[in-house]
This record gives structure tokens, sequence and C-alpha cells, in this order.
């Protein structure tokens, strides 16, 4: 049997004929589990505190609805003991999918301590920014230590719209 030659991809005047990636939202889990209410850096670590027993830092974008409900949680990276790389797209990502409203951010330190280096600080402004050119507001960027957390919000280092 003849192999059939690949057409080359195009633009024909009405539509784009080749290679395609589609988007669909997809609900799952729905009736299985009453909705999540994050209000508070308080919340935030109550249901985030294990991460305090990693050994290497991960970041997590809580995605929310307009009522602060968390319609989806993307574990964004994975990193070492002192870092996770994070980039605004990747963050972002998974917050347009969902029609997220807001987002919090969420990671550990390995060390224990969750006082935030300058890479944090920047990141959390970085990462704010960008929410704002999205209309994504930025609710707070909490890191969980061992037995204690630190919240940007708390610490009025957020400028919230």
């Amino acid at each position: 049997m003849p192999r059939r030659r690949k057409q080359e991809s195009h633009f024909d005047g009405y539509e784009y004929k080749g290679y395609k990636v589609k988007i669909k939202l997809v609900f799952e889990g729905q009736k299985e589990y009453t909705p999540l209410r994050l209000s508070c850096a308080g919340e935030v670590y109550h249901h985030f505190r294990k991460l305090a027993e990693c050994d290497r830092e991960k970041f997590y974008t809580c995605l929310l609805d307009t009522k602060n409900y968390v319609i989806g949680v993307d574990l964004v990276s994975q990193g070492s003991l002192e870092s996770a790389s994070v980039h605004p797209r990747e963050v972002y990502k998974s917050a347009l999918l969902a029609s997220a409203s807001s987002v919090l951010f969420v990671h550990n330190h390995p060390s224990g301590d969750p006082e935030p280096s300058i890479a944090d600080r920047l990141l959390t402004k970085t990462l704010e920014e960008a929410g704002k050119l999205l209309n994504i507001n930025v609710l707070d960027h909490v890191i969980i230590g061992r037995g204690r957390y630190y919240s940007f919000a708390d610490k009025s280092e957020l400028d919230l719209f």
C-alpha cells in the first residue's frame, strides 16, 4: 500500500489547515466533594500544612471563583531543596483555562523557616503584576514552614485591586 504524502500546513483564507490545539474545560468530582472556601491565610496553612514535611520546594496555584471557592489546585513546579523554578506563563495557564476569578499561591520552604527570600518577594511581585494584566486578582502568597507560615497579604505586601 503506498504511503500517503503529508499535506503542508496552510491558511486557506478562511481556516487554518494544520496542527490545531483544542481546549475543553471539564469539571470532575463535583458531587463527590464539598466545595472548599479559602478566606484567610490561616485556612490556607491548615489545608497545606503537610507541605512542611516535603524535602523539596513545591509551588501551587489555587484557582478560586468569585466567592473564593476552590475550583482547582495546580502543582506548578517541584524543585530542589532551595528553589523551584516558577514562570508566570505556567502559573496563569491553569487559571485562564479554569476561568478563575482570583488565585493564591502556596509554596513550602523545606528548611522549615517560612520567611520569604528576596527571590520569593520578586516572584510575588512579578506574579501580582501578571495577574493585574490578566484581570486575575492575587489574594495571597503563603509560604509554609514547620509549625508556622508567612502570608504576603497578612503583612500588607500585596496590592489588592
